[in-house]
């Protein structure tokens, strides 16, 4: 005989942010403190190297098995929910140990709420509701100005030379997931000084409804209490969370291109970030992030770059029969000169 069906829906978290914001270090400290829920993740790797699931797959924390890890690197999952996203939720719910709470790690990329209207769908708003949004935002970046376009300052510009292209894409994604969120996670707090997190905050607290929250950490370190149980239900909120493309039946990316590298053997660490962020700043790259073969050593060397700052450190050890490849994933706007950095590596 079967079992019945669960009828409590299942918990949705969806966690959004820019490229580099602290996604993945976010949701691995959920992970490692789940006070006793049994998790579920779905991951929307935007490359061809699944760095982040591969983060998480290898932690192995017992609240998220890795069966319960599903990634899925075709496409944006907001362009993709029909084929990719449903059959991934309904996979886990098919699960023998259905999990507790699913979360949702979008592409940077992402716009979140074609993602939360597919929670409206009769075939899964009877099993699953968005328990909330949670946009992180790179503290430091926003700080430096990468999101920090004045409006009246854009149309003013425009007016004194209408050959200027003034439409800035990446604002509109960082700021559509900042209208969607029911909690903004300042990551990189420790990066800026008390006038930089006054500021940041403020521009942000700006953006966004009264209602929602700005919390600030360091190195994605938040209560999961905090995260999960918020039981916003965002697909019945839909009117409350505008978007600048409300109007759209959906968007693309040609505005940013990707690419993945195969680099050789990696003799000094160090030197390759040095190198590293001397390209990134000369080509303006967004964002770097890959697993290097370092010569001589048995470990993994897992790098990631956002803009010119780095981090690096060894996270596995390669495992019997795994081929050991330096690869590394290269984020760029439209028109990134993919030969020139190739080549600057390869020197």
């Amino acid at each position: 005989m079967t079992a019945p069906v669960p009828m409590t829906k299942v918990p949705v978290t969806i966690v959004t942010g820019f490229l580099g914001a602290g996604k993945t270090t976010l949701i691995r400290h959920v992970l490692e403190n789940a006070g006793g829920r049994r998790l579920a993740l779905v991951i929307n790797e935007f490359g061809d190297v699944g760095v982040d699931g591969e983060i998480l797959r290898s932690c192995g924390i017992e609240s998220c098995p890795e069966e319960n890890i599903v990634e899925l690197a075709n496409g944006c999952l907001c362009c993709t929910v029909a084929d990719d996203f449903i059959p991934a939720i309904e996979a886990l719910l098919a699960h023998e140990k259905r999990p507790d709470h699913i979360i949702v790690e979008t592409s940077g990329l992402a716009l979140p709420k074609p993602l939360v209207k597919a929670f409206d769908w009769p075939p899964i708003r009877s099993r699953l509701t968005v328990d909330g949004v949670i946009a992180v935002v790179d503290g430091a970046a926003v700080a430096a100005g990468r999101f920090a376009d004045d409006p009246d300052e854009v149309l003013a510009q425009r007016a004194e030379d209408t050959a200027v292209d003034h439409d800035n894409p990446l604002e509109e994604v960082y700021e559509d997931q900042l209208l969607c969120a029911d909690l903004v996670i300042l990551n990189k707090a420790d990066l800026l000084d008390e006038a930089e997190l006054a500021r940041v905050t403020a521009e942000i607290t700006g953006a966004i409804p009264s209602a929602v929250k700005i919390v600030p950490t360091r190195e994605g370190k938040i209560d999961a209490d905090l995260l999960l149980g918020m039981a916003a239900a965002a697909e019945d909120d839909l009117a409350q969370r505008p978007s600048h493309h409300d109007a759209e039946e959906g968007h693309d990316h040609d505005d940013f291109d990707s690419f993945v590298l195969e680099l050789g053997p990696v003799a000094d660490p160090a030197a390759l970030v040095a190198r590293l962020a001397a390209v990134a700043e000369q080509h303006d790259v967004l964002r770097m992030k890959g697993f290097m073969d370092v010569a001589g050593k048995p470990m993994r060397l897992l790098v990631q770059g956002v803009g010119t700052r780095f981090r690096h450190h060894f996270d596995r050890a390669w495992t019997a029969g795994e081929p050991r490849r330096s690869r590394l994933v290269v984020i760029g706007e439209k028109g990134i000169d993919r030969a020139a950095i190739e080549a600057a590596l390869a020197a």
